[in-house]
């Protein structure tokens, strides 16, 4: 049997699924695409997780499209972060080229250009559904993490989150957290030190600086209602295909903090509100997070343990995570480690930096008795790339260099008009554009505040009329006082009279004596 065939074999018996797959490429070996040796990824295994990586130009979006396709194909709804704002083209069906088609004949794969049900959300001011969530929703711990504060201002939120519950104050924006802030160490100083301890205004001061830091990076727009529902990203259509749910972030990537308190406050939602998954034949959800190292390079410790967190209990949700980065160090050990699926572009080496990278990219991958991996990462062309995935079992399958399969629906952005027919179409969009500012803890608070300072007012009024009437009472005692010592003029003179008659009579008697 010859090498060709061996190898042949080699990839059928290791990619040998009994449940339902994607087929992504053909196997490739010493450069030649094996027709008809087909790489596969079992539905079962892709709560897993994943990474797709490899440098610029080696076809990395596209990889993602292939597997968004098809997972919608299969009725699995997907979420992709779009950074670059390349994927809207998903919603259209590709135009065809003879490449595409040379490509497929290779792989021995039908090729059938197609348009997906697609559904444009966005965190911003783009168009498309907007995505919010309340402080409330956020909580005091993942609120902390955020905004990466210390075990003392991090007890302080969980006192103030405490105290609005109390008082039934709703915290839904950011404007609700500062106002609440202020008043913990002004106008309500002395109800929070009598129910909950001092407050120390250095403590809340800090906290409100890291507040402005994110509002400053466009959280205003991010926190308030209406909130998103998480199961929306679960729709399917007609036809029995699942959503692919597109969030247009091309005007936040220098925006890390937003993007990373995003992606977080989404994770934290969809593992509370997902129901257990168990050992499921297929996933609920699967995520594509493009430009991943806009979460970990600005992430605090506190932030980087949640997420690898999130990450480990995630899937027991039926919810699959997989990260698009130019290199797998992008990515923090202990995540890479949960990534069950690795699609591996080819790495450029131009310093000595970049062979020690791919050195260690290389010792991610299994050992293969076909593949010298450091040699194959940087030989690899556009299209093609180094795939290790899990089979039914847990076990990976045998390392292949493959031929990516091309994507069915456009590889472009969609145009003005054609991104405006698809809005106008949206349900999403009717649901969560509206924007709503109810009665929360910052109204409620200023209405307390002005009810205190009336009450305070009026006992102001009360006291200095008080004060009038005893000051009022005081000057007419005493000007009775007055009048009682001192005495009328005729009075006087009769008294005078009267007195000198008196001294002439005594001394009459004495004279006559």
């Amino acid at each position: 049997m010859s090498k060709k065939e061996t190898f042949f074999n080699y990839i059928k018996e290791g990619n040998h699924t009994k449940g339902d797959f994607i087929p992504i490429g053909a196997a490739m070996l010493d450069g030649e695409t094996i027709t008809g040796a087909h790489v596969k990824i079992p539905l079962k295994t892709m709560n897993r997780h994943g990474l797709i990586a490899g440098a610029t130009g080696t076809g990395k979006t596209k990889s993602l499209q292939v597997l968004a396709e098809n997972l919608s194909e299969k009725g699995i709804p997907v979420l992709l972060m779009d950074i670059k704002g390349d994927l809207s083209g998903i919603a259209q069906p590709s135009p065809g080229h003879p490449k595409i088609d040379e490509r497929h004949d290779k792989i021995g794969l039908p090729f059938e250009a197609k348009s997906f049900p697609v559904e444009i959300l966005t965190l911003s001011e783009q168009n498309g559904a907007r995505l919010r969530a309340t402080i409330s929703e956020f909580g005091p711990v993942l609120l902390s993490r955020i905004l990466d504060l210390t075990e003392t201002q991090s007890g302080i939120v969980a006192v103030i989150f405490q105290y609005c519950d109390d008082n039934k104050l709703p915290l839904l924006d950011l404007k609700d957290f500062k106002k609440i802030l202020q008043y913990t160490t002004q106008e309500g100083k002395k109800e929070f030190t009598e129910a909950y301890g001092r407050i120390s205004t250095a403590s809340t001061g800090a906290i409100l600086r890291k507040i402005v830091e994110l509002e400053q990076q466009g959280a205003d727009l991010f926190f308030g209602e209406t909130s998103f529902d998480t199961q929306d990203l679960l729709r399917i259509d007609n036809s029995g295909r699942g959503y692919i749910n597109i969030i247009r972030l091309t005007d936040i990537q220098d925006r890390p903090k937003l993007f990373s308190t995003f992606m977080l406050s989404l994770l934290a939602e969809i593992y509370s509100t997902f129901p257990e998954q168990g050992d499921s034949d297929r996933p609920e959800l699967i995520m594509f997070i493009d430009e991943a190292h806009l979460i970990f390079d600005e992430a605090s410790k506190a932030l980087l343990s949640q997420i690898e967190s999130i990450v480990k209990l995630i899937r027991s949700k039926g919810v699959g995570l997989y990260f698009v980065t130019q290199n797998p160090a992008d990515v923090p050990e202990e995540v890479l480690g949960q990534l069950g699926l690795k699609i591996q572009h080819a790495l450029r080496a131009f310093t000595a930096k970049d062979r020690k990278a791919i050195k260690l990219t290389a010792q991610n991958y299994p050992d293969s008795d076909y593949y010298d991996t450091e040699e194959v990462l940087t030989s690899l062309g556009i299209g093609e790339a180094l795939v290790s995935a899990l089979d039914e079992k847990g076990r990976p399958t045998p390392l292949a260099a493959t031929m990516m399969r091309a994507p069915m629906s456009r590889m472009d952005v969609l145009t003005e008009t054609e991104l405006e027919k698809l809005l106008s179409q949206s349900k999403l969009v009717k649901k969560y554009n509206e924007t709503i500012d109810r009665e929360s803890a910052y109204e409620l608070l200023n209405e307390k505040i002005k009810e205190a300072e009336a009450e305070e007012a009026q006992e102001k009024a009360k006291k200095e009329q008080e004060a009038l009437k005893k000051a009022e009472s005081k000057r007419k005692s005493s000007s009775r006082r007055r009048s009682s010592t001192r005495m009328n003029p005729i009075v006087k003179v009769l008294t005078s009279a009267t007195f000198i008659r008196s001294v002439f009579g005594i001394l009459t008697k004495v004279m006559k004596k």
